[in-house]
C-alpha cells in the first residue's frame, strides 16, 4: 500500500519505521522540509518529500501535527491522492500547553477531529492519538494474543474506518469501533481511554465511561 504520511515527530516517526518494516510504501514529509528527513529516510528506506507532495497516489494519508497547524497544511493537498484514500487524524488540541484557544472547539463544541476535518476538507478517521509513540515500535502483538492492545477508532466514513482498522490489525493492534466524528470526544486527551493499554473489553468499557464535558485543564 501506498502511505503519506505529514509529520516525523515521535507518531509519524514510529508508524514510518513500523509501516515500512511491513512493506509499504511510505512517503513522509515534516514542514522543515524533506532534506531534514534524510537520517528516516536511510533507517527506514522511506522516501522524503515536501508536504504539497506527501499525499501523491496515497491510499492512507497520515496527519499527525500540533493541532494549531493544521489551517497551515497547502491548499489542494489530497489533489493527487489515490481515488477512495483514508485519511488518519493523531492530532489532540492543548490549548494551555501548545495551541492556544480554538474558536471552532471552545465555541462551536466541535470534536478536535471535526475541526481538523472542516480545514482539511476531507473525511478523516480518528485513530493513534492517544497512543504513546514508543508503543507503535514496542507492543505490537500477532492477533489472538493475551496481550494485544486495542486501539479507538472514530469516524463517519464506514469504507475508510474499513481500511484504517485493517491497517491498524496488520501493525499489531486490535481496533474498537469508536463510533462517529462527533463521538470522539470520547478519545480526546484525559478521558478514560486516553493512554490506556489494555485490550478490546477494556478500551470499549472505558470509551462508555467518557463523559463530554471538558476537562477543565483542556479548555482554553
Amino acid at each position: 500500500m501506498k502511505i503519506g504520511i505529514i509529520g516525523a515527530g515521535n507518531i509519524g516517526g514510529n508508524l514510518t519505521r513500523r509501516l515500512t518494516a511491513l512493506g509499504h510504501e511510505v512517503s513522509v514529509a515534516n514542514s522543515r522540509g524533506p532534506e531534514t528527513l534524510d537520517a528516516l529516510a536511510e533507517e527506514t528506506g522511506a522516501t522524503p518529500v515536501t508536504v504539497a507532495q506527501a499525499a501523491r497516489g496515497a491510499e492512507i494519508v497520515v496527519v499527525t501535527i500540533p493541532f494549531k497547524k493544521v489551517p497551515d497544511l497547502p491548499a489542494g493537498l489530497f489533489d493527487e491522492a489515490a481515488e477512495g484514500f483514508a485519511v488518519i487524524d493523531t492530532g489532540n488540541y492543548y490549548p494551555r500547553q501548545r495551541d492556544g484557544r480554538i474558536a471552532g472547539v471552545e465555541d462551536e463544541g466541535l470534536t478536535e477531529s471535526r475541526w481538523t476535518e472542516r480545514h482539511l476538507g476531507h473525511p478523516v478517521i480518528k485513530a493513534f492519538n492517544g497512543t504513546y509513540a514508543q508503543d507503535i515500535l514496542d507492543r505490537h502483538r500477532p492477533a489472538g494474543a493475551a496481550d494485544r492492545m486495542a486501539l479507538p477508532v472514530a469516524g463517519d466514513d464506514a469504507a475508510a474506518k474499513k481500511a484504517v482498522r485493517a491497517l491498524i490489525e496488520e501493525l499489531g493492534f486490535d481496533t474498537v469501533d469508536a463510533g462517529g466524528l462527533d463521538d470522539s470526544w470520547r478519545q480526546q486527551p484525559d478521558t478514560p481511554v486516553y493512554g490506556l493499554r489494555e485490550g478490546v473489553d477494556a478500551v470499549t468499557k472505558a470509551l462508555a465511561e467518557a463523559s463530554p464535558t471538558r476537562p477543565e485543564a483542556f479548555r482554553g
